[in-house]
């Protein structure tokens, strides 16, 4: 049980490094682009990834991880997929209304179950899909004003949820297949994902806003809101990775719907964003679902604490501190990696 427990208390951490690192961003991010006229979103996303894979480097070279190598195909695919998927999110957002982009949002989540039920036969209770019925519920009250719809719009948000559910679900299936951890799939990945966005953002930025951001000057205040944005994003990029690796593609998007209502509230409280009775309703059920949903898989994941023990208590939290226990990898994880190597080039 002492094993479990820490267990446990990884995953909460690893949560709240997200939701508060999420949260941050947004709000750094929206005061640079709303406020001081940065609209450059997906190439300030590549520097994001370029910053974190340097943040990385830097740690690996001061041995707080352990790199481990991985089938180059896997990671390089993995790593385009990724940065594919953030460019049809942004192109989405400018193709298509607010509604609709966050009806594009909620649409991971039931697709992203579709997906593992095919192709993973994993089962979902019909408590879990109760919840996230509510807490889809919540949030599309809450953040639904307009639904414009329009051809290439709509195209754009299917290959955007394909691309992300695909991804997310990678993310996950990866770091289980290969016995690697959060920060080794991050640092390996992050370079692929930097150079895709890095040579398609300022042409997805210039046909959403019509401007150039190798032409855009660059105040002192907008580079140190950059400088912010970036540095924040590399504990975002790795809580991402984080999250997806110790609990599941579905709950890495529950929790980031709990972002959304925090960023409403944030918005309110520090933005003077407005705030109606519509908001606090939809915040109020999301809520609700989010609960119901933390009830349920708790009360699941006990049933089968209970039915399958052995499997409990082998269970490794390989990742409670990858920066600092990456290194530490025992002799039980050494010796079956290479049995691991037959199936790395069957992933991808």
């Amino acid at each position: 049980m002492g094993e479990m427990s820490k267990i446990q208390l990884g995953v909460i951490g690893a949560l709240f490094l997200s939701v508060a690192s999420s949260v941050s961003i947004v709000i750094c991010n929206k005061a640079l682009m709303s406020n001081l006229g940065f609209p450059f979103a997906t190439t300030l996303t590549s520097w994001h990834l370029m910053v974190t894979f340097c943040t990385l480097h830097v740690a690996l070279r001061f041995n707080l991880f352990e790199a481990k190598p991985v089938d180059m195909k896997t990671v390089m695919l993995f790593g385009i997929l990724n940065g594919v998927s953030i460019g049809f999110l942004n192109l989405s957002l400018g193709f298509n209304s607010i509604g609709f982009y966050q009806m594009t949002k909620l649409a991971i989540i039931p697709f992203t179950v579709m997906l593992e039920t095919i192709f993973l036969k994993k089962q979902f209770s019909q408590k879990i899909k109760l919840s996230l019925c509510f807490l889809l519920i919540g949030v599309g009250i809450a953040s639904i004003t307009d639904l414009q719809l329009n051809f290439v719009g709509t195209i754009l948000s299917l290959l955007a949820i394909i691309t992300t559910c695909v991804g997310q679900i990678l993310t996950n299936t990866i770091q289980k297949k290969l016995n690697v951890t959060s920060t080794q799939l991050l640092y390996q990945s992050a370079p692929f994902q930097a150079a895709i966005l890095f040579v398609s953002g300022p042409l997805v930025d210039k046909m959403l806003t019509k401007q150039n951001v190798f032409a855009y000057k660059y105040s002192p205040i907008v580079l140190t809101f950059i400088i912010m944005s970036c540095v924040i994003a590399v504990s975002v990029n790795f809580s991402t990775f984080l999250v997806i690796g110790k609990t599941s593609p579905v709950t890495y998007q529950v929790l980031g719907h709990l972002k959304t209502c925090l960023v409403l509230g944030f918005g309110y409280t520090l933005l003077h964003d407005p705030f109606t009775e519509r908001n606090i309703i939809g915040i109020l059920v999301a809520v609700f679902g989010m609960g119901l949903y933390s009830y349920f898989c708790t009360q699941e994941n006990k049933k089968k604490l209970l039915v399958e023990p052995p499997l409990a208590s082998q269970v490794k939290d390989k990742d409670n501190s990858p920066l600092l226990s990456g290194k530490n990898m025992d002799n039980q994880e050494k010796e079956s990696q290479e049995s691991k190597k037959a199936s790395k080039d069957s992933l991808v």
